[in-house]
Order: C-alpha cells, then sequence, then structure tokens
C-alpha cells in the first residue's frame, strides 16, 4: 500500500498544489524521483532507527530481509509500471542493472562472507571492525550527493521546499498508518516503534543511483532524490522521539491495548 501511497502524494503536490510554481517538464522528473524513493525500502539505515527506539532486533532483521526479497523481485517491475503511469519511459536493463549492483552484489556478498568465517565470533568481530568504515562511507557518500547538487540546491531554494514538503508529508502519514495498524493489532512497542518506521523510510543509495543513471546528474529526478536524503534523516530522527515518548500510539505492553 505504502509503494502507491508515495506516489500518489507526490502526484497530488506536484502536479496539483504546487502546478502553478513548477514547469511541467520539471515536474516529470521530480515525480520521477519520488517515485523511485517509493519504491524502494530501506534495508540499511532501519537497524539505526530500530535500536534508537529500543526495537526487536529479530523482527528488524527479519523485515531487512523481507524488504531485500521486495528489492530483488519487485522493484525494477514497480519503479517501471508508476513512472510509465507518470508518462516516463525507462529502460529496463538500466534498472536490473541497478538492483544487481546495490541488492543483489551486496546479499551474495553477506552470504560468502557468513559461509567463510562461519563462527558468529568471527562475523561479530569483523562486523565492530568494518562498523567505523561503514559509518564514514555512508558520510561521504551523502557529503558527495550535496556536493554535486550544491549549485542547483542554491540556485533555486523554492524548488528544494516544493520537493521537500510532500516527501515530509508521505513519511508522517505512512509513520502513522503504520503505528495505528501495529496497535489494531495488538503489538509491543518493541516490533510496533520500528515497523511503522520500516514503512516510512527509504533506501535512497538506490533511488539516487537509479535516478543518475537514467536522467543524469544534474536532472530533477536526481535532485528530488538528494531532497529525499535531506529530510530523510531529520525526519526519522523526529519519528525516533515520537516513538520514544508516545505511550499511546507505542505502549510498552501489547495486553494493555486489548
Amino acid at each position: 500500500m505504502t509503494t502507491f501511497l508515495k506516489p500518489g502524494v507526490a502526484w497530488l503536490f506536484i502536479r496539483g498544489l504546487f502546478a502553478a510554481w513548477i514547469p511541467a517538464a520539471m515536474a516529470d522528473e521530480y515525480i520521477a524521483g519520488m517515485i523511485l524513493l517509493g519504491v524502494a525500502p530501506c534495508t540499511a539505515m532501519v537497524f539505526v532507527w530500530s535500536r534508537l527506539c529500543a526495537g526487536d532486533a529479530n523482527y528488524t532483521l527479519v523485515q531487512v530481509a523481507i524488504n531485500d526479497l521486495i528489492l530483488v523481485f519487485a522493484f525494477a517491475p514497480l519503479a517501471a509500471f508508476l513512472l510509465g503511469v507518470s508518462q516516463v519511459l525507462v529502460p529496463w536493463d538500466t534498472l536490473l542493472t541497478a538492483v544487481g549492483l546495490f541488492v543483489v552484489v551486496p546479499l551474495l556478498a553477506g552470504w560468502f562472507t557468513r559461509l567463510l568465517l562461519r563462527s558468529p565470533g568471527r562475523i561479530e568481530r569483523l562486523e565492530q571492525r568494518l562498523k567505523p568504515l561503514a559509518i564514514v562511507s555512508l558520510i561521504a557518500t551523502v557529503l558527495v550527493l550535496f556536493m554535486v547538487q550544491a549549485k542547483a540546491i542554491l540556485a533555486n531554494p523554492l524548488a528544494i521546499v516544493l520537493i521537500a514538503i510532500p516527501l515530509i508529508v508521505q513519511t508522517y502519514l505512512i509513520f502513522w498508518i503504520s503505528a495505528q495498524w501495529m496497535r489494531r493489532w495488538g503489538q509491543p512497542r518493541a516490533i510496533a516503534a520500528p515497523g511503522a518506521m520500516i514503512g516510512a523510510s527509504n533506501f535512497f543509495e538506490l533511488a539516487v543511483a537509479v535516478a543518475i543513471s537514467l536522467f543524469g546528474l544534474n536532472s530533477g529526478a536526481a535532485l528530488a532524490t538528494v531532497v529525499g536524503v535531506l529530510v530523510e534523516v531529520p525526519v526519522m530522527l523526529s519519528l525516533v522521539a515520537i516513538a520514544n515518548r508516545n505511550q499511546r500510539l507505542f505502549p510498552d505492553q501489547a495486553a494493555a491495548l486489548r
């Protein structure tokens, strides 16, 4: 449901409420970037959000594994379908190559690493050694993205605001819908909180890579995905704060809901 809700919010704002301020051709590119964000469920940063809200690690791992499967089998078809509905034609080979490079290759690398190391202790030690490198790499990736798009961001701040608004709205909306769904089914806070955040977050690295491959480095689609990076971290941190403080939405015990 969230896969189709996110593009719906993008269409409502970009082609509806904000149509007077955005040229039609550029609006298509902005929506394309938002679609790529919307069909890429997060598989990495959700571990951070889950830990910050004391989420169940086993549940988070299972949900991330499911998201990986969705990316492998459904990202390209969903992206092609929704972009086609938006009258944006895309080459299938680019979508499939992006999935292979950013999803399949890391999954295979993790599987081979586990086979080679075998011992849980050795895997944990490797994880501890690689964790600082992973953090530095993520920060470097974000910095490079903003350096590349710096001129576009500074030259047209209104466009940044117009793109950011629907991205922020859809994130809070999906978080609330997911939280209500979890609450209706009586899930404990350790599952409900990370579950709501997993539904709201995006695999922005994949979305940025595909947007650049399909539309170019300086395109509106690439800019929209970079704005997605810009807003996601502070918005997700605010959702962590909500999950940690809102006892009504995320009660400590599921039994209290029955």
